[in-house]
């Protein structure tokens, strides 16, 4: 394993204190080497196309809060896909407690690939959407379309598992879809705070997951991975749990040719996901694959707010995340 940089457990502290608050806090950035010599991997197949179009599906539903219609409609074509797939599929309905004492009716659907082998992977992205836009100007108190935050990395696992059905490696893989990452506290004073609001479908998934002692090998989380020229930085978090992971993950991507989004670089500007709870409570190693951008020195600019919509989604960058995430589960099956 390698741990020449993980973060200073003092400045660690620092970013679990701000998940107290906030999923974005600390802005810091450090360059690293990209690899002098790329392994010889084949791109696998992917269909960007396809991947867009499970964005969209997702996006003609409606903002997908807990408790609405379209939260409920949604949960029934994701969960139907995966069976379309060939996965088995896990429901894992419960009920938890928002930021602002709401009861949200929620449900984690896991969808898993060969079932019956123990060596497996974990590939995870969140699939509520935003309440309201508390990072905007205008109607604030309206739900987004969470296009990029939240859609884009359930469309891009919807095609991967599609991908395996058609492939067949030999390798479990477990396709899991949190609910309620996005029902944290509002920024800039627009209700009353509440700490540990966020990530609350993968909290109660990892203190009671759909089975028994359930493991796996690593876990790959995709959250925002949808935007044209999106880049992804080894953010602080997966750096500090599971680097070896993360290398092995921007290796692969500099491999088949995306080094141009998977940039070798480490940022501090998570500061709550869900792979932190996988990390914290289960102890599978896991990352997060996430946008960075130089511009804000956190996320996008469209971030929690109404231009988060279809507009802002790119085939390219899909194929580019996607590709990159298949070719890891079909390197770990060799």
């Amino acid at each position: 394993m390698k741990i020449n940089r993980l973060l200073p457990i003092l400045g660690f502290v620092a970013i679990l204190a701000a998940c107290e608050s906030e999923p974005k806090e600390q802005k810091q950035t450090k360059k690293q080497a990209a690899p002098k010599e790329k392994k010889s991997i084949a791109k696998p197949t992917f269909n960007a196309d396809s991947a867009y179009h499970f964005v969209e599906k997702q996006v003609s539903f409606g903002p997908r809060v807990p408790n609405t219609e379209a939260h409920k409609k949604t949960a029934v074509y994701l969960g139907s896909k995966l069976e379309d797939f060939g996965l088995k599929v896990y429901r894992q309905k419960g009920v938890v407690t928002a930021f602002d004492d709401t009861k949200l009716n929620i449900v984690n659907i896991i969808g898993e690939y060969r079932p019956e082998l123990k060596n497996r992977i974990m590939l995870f992205a969140h699939w509520d959407s935003r309440p309201f836009a508390d990072n905007g100007k205008k109607d604030r108190y309206k739900p987004i379309d969470g296009a990029n935050d939240g859609a884009s990395g359930v469309g891009v696992l919807l095609e991967v598992a599609r991908q395996l059905q058609a492939q067949q490696p030999e390798i479990g893989v477990d396709i899991m879809f949190f609910d309620a990452e996005d029902y944290g506290q509002p920024s800039g004073g627009m209700m009353k705070r509440k700490a540990g609001t966020w990530c609350l479908g993968s909290q109660f998934w990892a203190r009671q997951t759909h089975r028994a002692n359930y493991t796996a090998n690593f876990g790959i989380l995709l959250d925002m991975v949808g935007a044209a020229n999106a880049k992804f930085t080894k953010e602080a978090i997966s750096m500090y749990y599971a680097p070896h992971i993360v290398d092995k993950v921007w290796n692969v991507a500099a491999a088949i040719g995306h080094s141009d989004h998977f940039v070798f670089q480490q940022t501090t500007h998570v500061g709550e996901d869900d792979h932190l709870y996988i990390n914290k409570i289960r102890r599978i190693p896991s990352i997060d694959i996430i946008q960075y951008d130089a511009s804000t020195g956190a996320f996008a600019p469209h971030w929690h707010t109404h231009d988060d919509n279809l507009s802002v989604i790119d085939k390219e960058t899909l194929a580019a995340v996607g590709e990159t995430v298949l070719a890891v589960v079909l390197e770990e099956a060799k």
